[in-house]
């Protein structure tokens, strides 16, 4: 060994090499690296490959990066290649440095990477590196206008950020005033998130020209956003008129603005709902706030119009716009005496003091009686609206007479609860008077006072306006109390008449759809709902006549719903061949008090069930294409909706709504009759994959159909289940039989239908449940529970009963177990009485539907079926019991049936 090392110095030097290559394999710890959106990124794996003055081969360098599980980039004799994205050196190789550059950087590109380098088949590095994008927030405060003293509630929104979640805090004045919050905030489209932060506050006169602050905090970075309020204070308006000489002049009116704040303000004049322009002028107050007076000349022509004269401020930030009106007869009476000279004004002064002295001489001792003559008022009663509907507006209103109505007050009551205007703050469409006495929409008005009659007699119109609603205004009266400003005491008071609130009935089309019985008979259905008071008329009528409905919830009080309203139905029924004539024309009228006509909703023709073919499949490129046939159904409305299964085992468990499906047609094929081709297109991009335990459906709905048609579809193949050749059966010491069949396999799931009898059978109740056997495929245990039961002289009245106070029969005892306590086989054990019944050849079974239900109270119990077997008119003669089950599955073409015989009675004894 020592000579071969003496001969070979080339081999010792490879030896020593290697030995320092293995000396200088490390293994690197993960590292994290982060980037913005489309900026490039590094992503290190560093080596070094020799010592100093060793050189390296390249051509045995091998470099690999990998990304959950799939090569992103490779270096080596073979080939070198990397994905479109990325970016590497190669010339950097001989100096250990084999890192990878990202280029762009997006959300997609996030994981874990994976650097492999060995030399000459020899590992050297291993190093991961987590790569993760990190997107700070672009902020943005809305605009908006506040106002002074109301609440106010400002948001900061954050854009564009990753990863979840941001921080929100606010400022004012360098101060925090909301403490930092976080928001998890929403996925955006692009995969980025979005978040809001709100402050919610009531802005002062402090709160102008102070600088907030919406400060948002991510990942570590900080960016705050300053901004300015905006800060409305609402005016105060008042309105007068400068005094003329003539009635035929114009008249000046001025409105003054008062302590409004900011300085830019629109105000504008109306006279009767006629803009009037105008020409501002402001001054500054003391307080900052300020004022101007605003004048508008009337023509004779606009002064003689006479009626409301109002004044409209509008100011920034206010939703609605500050107001103040006056009548003109206040501001500007007509009757005010004419310009006189001197001399007729000496006259008439004369005039008039002798006048006062003649009525201070008539009538002195009774001011009091005038007094009273003038206070007192002639109130009318309250006028309801002609009709009150449910939604739409109504109004009562009261009117009253005397020579002092300008100092009349009204007061309205719903019931005894107090009615406020709430027409600003309160929605059309919200709710009314609530039970807990909260308002809803009413609004007040006061029309007048209005000159009557020359002799001075004023009229005031007072009136309410409100949206009716069953449940606040149903059997509900309005009250009116009258009174004078300032006066406690009431001078009148009306209550209204009890009104009924109508809501008209929403009416349905005719719907029709063929009797289960009898297949030669139609039925017609209208439905109306929503409708109020309970009494609905419906007639129906064709070409030859009225008809005469079969049923109909109209006779009987229909109970009303949760909100007050009803709803009823109206049924008739007429024979397919009138129908299929096609020019049989049948509609109904549907009568009702809030209907100013009638309603009515006819049809034609007949209606044919649709035939739905299985669902077939063709393949043509990439595109997949499913469809069915329908056929032969009528009217030609039709609809179709395509699902898909979830993946897994079951087959009951929809997924979600194919969208993209289409129909063909429908097309007619004869008179009356249509057919129509759904198909729906999909990409075959890993359809193996997609529908290795999921399927589709092709749900048609029509008008024919109580439940929709649906046809299944699925990629794996259909396979039968293996079918036990015979029943198991055993029978309890209590007179029950369990029956009982297990199903291995099959795909889908199979569908059992016990029944039972003599000569004819009837349905019976079972249990079916699934496991998974122990070779992994699929076992169904369909077990069904019966008691036979007869009526025979020789037994007693009491009908054969199991005992209340025993056990239930467990299912999966029952099969799993025969040997339980309770159970044995019927060949094993024969009942000696049983050997002496008769039995009728004629007899029919039936099931019992008052026979008790043993386990009602544990979900694993069966069900006992009762059968009843009546005695033959021939002593010795009866019936054997027969139970069968039909077995039904796509891949068996026919059902498959299994039938039990109950054995006869010399069998019986001789066993």
């Amino acid at each position: 060994m020592i000579r071969s090392l003496k001969t070979s110095p080339a081999m010792w030097c490879k030896v020593l090499a290697y030995v320092v290559l293995l000396t200088l394999i490390k293994h690197v710890s993960s590292s994290e690296i982060q980037a913005s959106p489309n900026t490039n990124a590094t992503l290190p794996c560093n080596v070094t490959l020799s010592a100093e003055g060793d050189n390296i081969n390249q051509s045995l360098i091998a470099v690999s990066w990998v990304k959950n599980g799939s090569e992103i980039a490779s270096f080596g004799k073979a080939a070198t290649q990397i994905k479109e994205g990325f970016s590497w050196d190669n010339a950097d190789f001989v100096n250990g440095d084999f890192s990878l550059v990202v280029l762009k950087a997006s959300l997609d590109l996030q994981g874990m990477y994976e650097c492999t380098i060995s030399y000459n088949f020899t590992i050297l590095h291993y190093s991961n590196v987590t790569f993760t994008i990190v997107a700070f927030p672009t902020l943005s405060i809305p605009h908006q206008w506040v106002v002074l003293e109301t609440k106010t509630q400002l948001k900061c929104h954050a854009d564009g950020f990753y990863p979840p979640p941001v921080s929100f805090s606010w400022t004012k004045a360098g101060e925090v005033i909301q403490p930092p919050y976080q928001v998890e905030g929403e996925l955006t489209p692009d995969g980025y998130y979005r978040a809001v932060g709100n402050l919610t506050f009531y802005p002062s006169h402090e709160d102008q020209n102070v600088t907030f602050g919406c400060k948002v905090s991510h990942s570590g970075h900080y960016q705050e956003l300053d901004f300015q309020l905006n800060i409305t204070r609402p005016s105060t308006l008042g309105l007068s008129v400068l005094p003329t000489t003539s009635k035929n002049s114009p008249l000046t009116l001025y409105c003054d603005v008062e302590s409004f704040y900011p300085e830019e303000v629109s105000v504008s004049w109306y006279q009767n709902g006629t803009t009037l322009p105008d020409l501002p002028v402001t001054e500054q107050n003391p307080d900052g706030s300020y004022r101007t007076r605003r004048y508008y000349t009337l023509s004779p022509e606009q002064r003689a119009q006479r009626g409301k004269v109002e004044c409209a401020v509008n100011q920034p930030g206010l939703v609605n716009p500050v107001s103040n009106s006056v009548y003109l007869d206040k501001l500007d009476p007509q009757n005010e005496a004419p310009v006189l000279n001197n001399s007729a004004k000496a006259a008439v002064a004369m005039m008039c003091i002798s006048i006062v002295l003649v009525f201070l001489l008539c009538f002195g001792f009774s001011w009091r009686r005038r007094d009273e003559k003038q206070k007192s008022l002639s109130v009318s009663g309250i006028i309801l609206p002609p009709r009150v509907i449910v939604g739409q507006k109504g109004r009562v209103s009261l009117s009253i007479e005397g020579r002092r109505v300008d100092r009349v007050q009204t007061a309205w009551f719903l019931n005894d609860t107090p009615i406020f205007d709430t027409s600003l703050a309160v929605s059309e469409k919200g709710p009314l008077l609530l039970s807990r006495g909260e308002m809803g929409y009413y609004k007040l008005h006061t029309q007048g006072p209005l000159y009557s009659s020359k002799n001075g007699t004023q009229q005031l119109i007072s009136s309410l306006t409100f949206i009716p609603q069953i449940s606040v205004h149903k059997g509900a009266v309005f009250k009116c109390q009258v009174s004078y400003i300032g006066k406690d005491k009431i001078v009148e008071e009306r209550v209204s008449e009890k009104f009924t609130v109508l809501s008209p009935p929403e009416v349905s089309e005719i719907q029709l759809a063929e009797t289960q019985r009898d297949k030669d008979v139609i039925s017609l259905t209208v439905r109306a709902s929503h409708f109020h008071p309970d009494v609905i008329t419906f007639r129906w009528f064709c070409q030859g006549g009225e008809l005469s409905p079969v049923a109909s919830q109209a006779s009987s009080s229909p109970r009303p719903n949760s909100e007050g309203f009803f709803s009823a139905y109206s049924q008739c029924k007429l024979p397919c061949t009138e129908l299929e004539k096609g020019a049989m024309k049948v509609w109904v009228s549907v009568h009702h008090i809030a209907l100013k006509q009638p309603i009515t909703r006819e049809t034609r023709g007949f209606i044919r069930r649709p035939c739905v073919s299985e669902i077939v499949s063709s393949t043509v490129s990439q595109d997949q294409t499913l469809g069915c046939e329908i056929t032969d159904f009528y009217p030609p409305n039709i609809s179709v909706t395509w699902l898909r299964f979830r993946e897994g085992e079951q087959d009951d468990g929809e997924e979600e709504v194919i969208k993209g499906g289409e129909i063909w047609g429908p097309i007619q094929t004869e008179p009356r009759l249509y057919r129509a081709t759904a198909t729906l297109k999909r990409r075959a991009t890993n359809q193996e994959k997609i529908d290795k335990r999921g399927g589709i459906i092709c749900r048609v709905r029509h008008c024919s159909l109580q439940d929709p048609v649906e046809k299944h579809w699925k990629n794996a193949d259909i396979v039968a289940p293996s079918i036990p050749p015979s029943i198991s059966v055993c029978w309890s010491s209590e007179g029950v039989g369990v029956f009982s069949l297990l199903l291995n396999g099959g795909h889908p799931k199979a569908k059992l239908q016990w029944s039972a009898g003599g000569p004819t059978l009837l349905p019976l109740v079972s249990n079916e449940t699934e496991e998974i056997g122990d070779d992994g495929r699929r076992e169904m245990k369909s077990v069904c529970a019966l008691e036979m039961s007869t009526s025979l002289p020789s037994q007693t009245n009491e009908p054969l009963k199991r005992r209340t106070n025993g056990y239930a029969i467990k299912t999966k005892a029952a099969v799993t177990d025969p040997d339980i306590e309770g159970i044995q086989y019927i060949d094993e054990n024969v009942d000696e009485e049983n050997n002496t019944i008769d039995r009728d050849e004629d007899s029919t079974s039936d099931v019992d539907e008052d026979g008790e239900k043993d386990g009602e109270d544990d979900p694993s119990a069966l069900h006992i079926n009762k059968v009843n077997l009546s005695r033959a008119p021939k002593e010795n003669e009866r019936a054997r019991l027969r139970v069968c089950v039909e077995i039904t599955h796509p891949a068996l073409k026919l059902p498959v049936y299994r039938t039990w015989t109950e054995p006869n009675e010399e069998n019986s004894s001789t066993a």
